[in-house]
């Protein structure tokens, strides 16, 4: 008889998946139940074992596994899809071995416990051991080598070992990977830096990161390889420097710790506490108010980047504007210490310079007990340009070999080596995509936010350039199989991130209109809940060169002639699609070429003094409450509710930092007060946060617009005006009929209320008739009014 044994390993702590089944087309895809097990990862995995007869040797049959979990109770256990640009299946495949002999299938539903530095469980129940394993599938041969604590740095040659640790040799074990298993137990290495020794597919020894790594030593900004260093292991980058061997189980109990070592405690009793009693986290897009935050440009007036300890003195901060979810810039490990991030290396590392992952596990806790969801950016479409010791060349110098770049066909078949690379209409080359490795690397990253660190949603930066945009370096050519594969990639994130967590939210920045962006990826989508709406911010701001309605900038000449409204209200019934919705975002506050921060675009970056400063924050308000109030959901970047001036550019963060808590206080103090009141109209009233939306006016000239906002029987009238004049007379809106709904309506909210800073135009609360689809009202000049009706 031939026997094979299936196994299925998560690489997940949390033991989400029940009733697991063997499906194979060798019996006619008849269920063999599985049997729950530990892997030697420490993590749940199910094994069983399937014997056919001898003449059955060199079949090939496809198979899968099917399970209870959060997303139900029939699960498709599969969650990537066979390695073919043109097909979406979701099975494995098996060829069975010679007459009487055993063979062995593994699975792996992410790598999250697979590759790197982790724990390996005897089966003798003993304490564990510590197990490296990496990719290099052209590397001749492979050893850890160990770093000193005190330096954390290892060079080219070799420099800069411990004496006191050998080396551990590595061997293959199949599909390029390399494993080596040092002498001791996992406890005996917790700390301890480390790098690969790598003789690459040219002969050459290297010195190689840990790219599934935990850990990078050093949080500064120094590469010594070719540059001046103290030597001291904190101002190394971390993307040259050794990997740390960390113990992923545990969390340090204080956020500051006041013991050394410090107070540890495990995961499951850190997060024991998370959540506030009457203080629900949010999950559907609709009930969020996004507040977009960098963490490197938190901590006024210092001129260095800013960290999680910044970050946590921002949430009272946050509480009380009313805002109840973050979304942070990239926090994996990048290059320098003052960056945005949007170019990562090790893609399970928290920058270290930010404060590392025991401090960001307790941002997020503290963000949960009040409420506050935690969206995370991350970066998939290119690498760090500067990946020497990372991803670029890592086990071989040849192009068609460097195994994290997509590389099209041989380097002999350009006139210049780099002509096989793949633009991605960004920055940096393509990823390899059509690697499982490489899909696999950004996935179980992706999994350890949601399942370690507890993040409630991700934002993946410009999605277009994975599934659209890739180009031959040589020439421009499209590369339809790359953006084949790109999709493929995307869709198994999504889907094995919802397999997760069925309510995590899924955000795309996507700019092409693709309705398959938000499908469902078992009907060919791409799988995300929703997608940045840059359209929306072109056409009310318009800072930035497009062809766009623009209509702040307009205004912020300053004349009072027609203004591109009606244009602007077809982006504004878009929002009623699900789309994030935005007057500001990090790429348009001084970012894109001729962008500006929003108070500034309001009167064409005329200084904010006097009354042309009363003008921008009146115009200010209106955007925002535009934004904030439309059907799509509200974003804005940080400083915004202070009147923020400053252009907040990837590359003066240092010179571009907000006093945020100071202009709280000051200057910003009614834009604040204003940013809480309109922030509480949006989450309180059911139908300023439903999904209809219905312009009723929009007229240039009188440079105008209204639109109805409604959830059931409650009905809102928004009417915003950009002229600079008041109508003292009253204003007229007619729409002769019942998109208007007849009846009493009041006046709740007027963005030019005294208190705001504005000049209390309005119409006092009162209560006014609407008569056939007419209503006549005061409307404040450069102001925005909130009815309800009653």
């Amino acid at each position: 008889m031939i026997t094979v044994q299936f196994t299925y390993l998560t690489g997940l702590k949390r033991d989400i998946f029940s009733n697991p089944q063997l499906v194979g087309s060798w019996n006619n895809w008849v269920p063999t139940p599985m049997t729950p097990m530990t892997g030697d990862d420490g993590c749940p995995a199910f094994t069983t074992t399937v014997t056919v007869p001898d003449d059955r040797a060199g079949e090939m049959h496809r198979w899968g596994v099917r399970f209870a979990g959060p997303g139900g109770s029939n699960t498709w256990g599969i969650n990537l899809e066979v390695n073919d640009a043109n097909a979406q299946d979701r099975n494995r495949r098996v060829t069975f071995p010679a007459a009487g002999e055993t063979a062995g299938e593994r699975y792996y539903f992410t790598y999250a416990r697979r590759l790197g530095a982790q724990k390996s469980y005897p089966p003798d129940g003993g304490p564990p051991r510590l197990r490296f394993s990496l990719w290099a599938p052209h590397a001749s041969e492979v050893a850890v080598v160990f770093g000193r604590t005190d330096n954390g740095y290892i060079t080219n040659s070799g420099d800069g070992t411990d004496p006191a640790r050998q080396a551990v040799p590595m061997q293959p074990v199949g599909g390029g990977i390399w494993e080596g298993v040092p002498a001791g137990h996992f406890s005996d290495y917790v700390g301890v830096p480390y790098m690969f020794r790598i003789k690459n597919a040219q002969g050459t020894t290297v010195y190689r990161t840990d790219i599934h790594s935990r850990w990078q030593i050093g949080r500064g900004e120094h590469n010594p390889d070719g540059g001046t260093w103290d030597g001291h292991p904190d101002s190394l980058d971390g993307t040259v420097s050794c990997s740390v061997v960390i113990d992923q189980d545990v969390v340090r109990k204080e956020f500051e710790p006041t013991t050394e070592p410090p107070a540890l405690i495990t995961d499951d009793e850190f997060w024991a506490r998370e959540f506030t009693p009457g203080k629900p986290v949010p999950s559907r897009p609709n009930d969020l108010v996004i507040y977009e935050l960098h963490i490197g440009s938190l901590g006024y007036p210092d001129t260095g980047p800013g960290t999680l300890d910044d970050a946590m003195g921002l949430l009272d901060y946050l509480t009380s504007l009313g805002v109840n979810a973050v979304e942070l810039l990239p926090v994996s490990e990048f290059s320098g210490t003052l960056a945005w991030g949007y170019g990562d290396t090790h893609h399970f590392v928290i920058e270290s310079s930010a404060g590392g992952r025991d401090k960001y596990k307790h941002f997020v806790r503290e963000c949960h007990r009040r409420g506050i969801a935690v969206i995370q950016d991350v970066v998939y479409n290119h690498y760090d340009g500067n990946a020497e010791r990372a991803q670029w060349q890592y086990d071989s110098t040849t192009p068609e070999q460097n195994i994290y770049y997509w590389y099209e066909g041989q380097s002999s078949d350009y006139p210049f080596p780099a002509g096989g690379y793949l633009n991605n209409g960004s920055s940096g080359y393509t990823p390899r995509f059509w690697e499982e490795q490489v899909r696999q690397l950004f996935i179980s990253s992706a999994a350890e936010f949601v399942e370690e660190f507890h993040i409630d949603g991700l934002r993946v930066d410009l999605t277009q350039a994975i599934h659209r945009d890739n180009s031959l370096n040589a020439n421009g050519y499209g590369v339809s199989a790359a953006n084949q594969f790109g999709a493929k990639f995307l869709r198994e994130w999504s889907r094995t991130l919802k397999m997760l967590r069925p309510s995590v939210l899924l955000i795309a920045e996507d700019h092409t209109g693709w309705d398959a962006v938000t499908k469902l990826p078992h009907v060919g989508g791409l799988g995300f809940d929703t997608t940045w709406y840059a359209a929306f911010y072109h056409s009310l701001i318009g800072d930035a060169n497009t062809e766009a309605a623009r209509v702040l900038r307009e205004a912020g000449f300053g004349h009072d002639g027609p203004l591109p409204l009606q244009s602007f209200a077809s982006e504004l019934l878009m929002t009623r699609t699900g789309k994030v919705a935005y007057h500001e975002s990090h790429d348009e506050a001084g970012n894109a070429e001729n962008s500006a921060r929003t108070s500034l675009v309001a009167v064409n970056r005329a200084p904010l003094v006097g009354g042309t400063r009363a003008c921008a924050e009146a115009r200010c308000r209106v955007v925002a409450a535009l934004s904030i109030l439309s059907a799509g959901t509200p974003m804005f970047f940080m400083g915004e509710e202070i009147v923020a001036q400053k252009a907040a550019k990837y590359n003066t963060i240092s010179t571009s930092k907000e006093d945020l808590h100071g202009e709280r206080a000051g200057a910003g103090a009614k834009m604040f007060r204003y940013y809480q009141d309109l922030i509480r109209l949006r989450r309180s009233n059911p139908a300023a946060k439903s999904h209809h939306l219905d312009v009723i006016h929009a007229w240039n000239p009188s440079r105008v617009i209204a639109f109805t906002r409604r959830e059931g029987s409650n009905d809102l009238l928004v009417i915003a005006c950009f002229r600079n004049t008041p109508y003292w007379d009253g204003y007229v809106i007619d729409t002769s009929s019942d998109r208007l709904p007849s009846g009493w309506w009041q006046e709740t909210f007027n963005s030019d209320a005294g208190f705001y800073g504005g000049s209390d135009v309005g119409n006092f609360g009162a209560v006014i008739p609407v008569s056939n689809g007419r209503i006549q009202l005061r409307l404040p000049a450069n102001g925005l009014l909130v009815l309800q009706r009653r």
